[in-house]
């Protein structure tokens, strides 16, 4: 078997993150043509970091001031197998294509979220294009201890302040409480264009239309295969669960507990550190999960995670 080639590739976004750019293979390449996220192989001695801000220097004449690791995937071609390591670079000095001469034939900004305009593109890069539209917080349900009436109230101040994912847990009422709860959060976060995903209940997600299901991480334990759903994610506390739910093809993981929690003060968490190091060379989109605060976004990303999971701080 050949040795695997790594290789660092970017996905360059605006600073509001709608747009995310995508270069054209020149001719001469294996794969002319065809559009990919800008970056390139890690010659030895490289960092993947280094090699990233190398090959971005070189093809698109920006120098990198900010980056963060985001997923990892493996992929076999016809003349090679490569592991693309995805890097989300925020911030550059430079206007791409100005300062230095462009190495691709095209580059193109595309919006989050939308069927891509361009083609061809290659066939690695189809789930990426799917994970860069998971919105990067989500707001679980707590409506058993809030109550529904407040619950609802403030899923509905969030949803006009721009939250675009929800997960219905409140797994203890009885199951036509659930179902209306369920009902109530999905016709809501629609007319918000918001996506909804419903806790461990395949029939009540399907009963209300929800986009998705989230698995426990027992669930996960067991599942033999990816229930039939456009979005399916599950709770992981460890390394091996989020393999597991990449080896079933899941869209997200959401991993905990980061830090101590109210619920659970005297759980130290696994820190930031810790997630750091459960994250390394990740699959899937990941969701930092327990003590979370909307302005640990950005913290979260830089130890390798997709977003935040939020159950009080939305």
């Amino acid at each position: 078997m050949s040795p695997i080639v790594e290789v660092a590739a970017a996905v360059m976004l605006r600073a509001d993150g709608r747009e995310f750019l995508l270069a054209q293979r020149p001719e001469g390449k294996v794969y002319a043509g065809y559009w990919e996220f800008p970056g390139g192989k890690v010659e030895p001695g490289e960092t993947v970091r280094q090699a990233l801000i190398r090959e971005l220097q070189e093809e698109l004449g920006i120098t990198v001031t900010a980056c963060s690791p985001w997923l990892t995937r493996v992929f076999t071609y016809p003349h090679a197998t490569v592991r693309l390591n995805f890097w989300r670079v925020t911030a550059w000095d430079g206007e791409i294509g100005i300062t230095a001469p462009l190495e691709h034939s095209a580059v193109d900004w595309l919006p989050v979220g939308r069927p891509a305009s361009v083609a061809p593109i290659l066939p690695a890069n189809d789930p990426i294009l799917k994970a860069l539209s998971l919105p990067t917080t989500m707001a679980i349900t707590m409506a058993e201890i809030e109550g529904t009436e407040r619950q609802l109230e403030r899923l509905e101040e969030a949803l006009i302040a721009g939250l675009r994912l929800i997960q219905v847990r409140d797994k203890g009422w009885p199951p036509a409480q659930r179902l209306w709860f369920a009902e109530t959060v999905c016709r809501l976060a629609r007319s918000h264009g918001a996506l909804v995903v419903i806790n461990d209940d395949e029939d009540i997600a399907r009963r209300v239309g929800a986009d998705g299901v989230h698995l426990s991480a027992a669930r996960l334990a067991v599942a033999s295969g990816r229930p039939d759903f456009a979005w399916v994610g599950a709770s992981c506390h460890t390394a091996e669960e989020i393999a597991r739910a990449g080896e079933l093809g899941l869209d997200y993981a959401l991993l905990g507990p980061v830090l101590p929690t109210p619920t659970h003060p005297e759980a130290n968490g696994i820190g930031w550190a810790g997630l750091g190091r459960l994250l390394a060379g990740n699959t899937l989109p990941v969701f930092a999960l327990g003590g979370m605060q909307p302005d640990m976004l950005l913290r979260a990303q830089e130890n390798g995670a997709h977003g935040i999971a939020l159950m009080r701080g939305w």
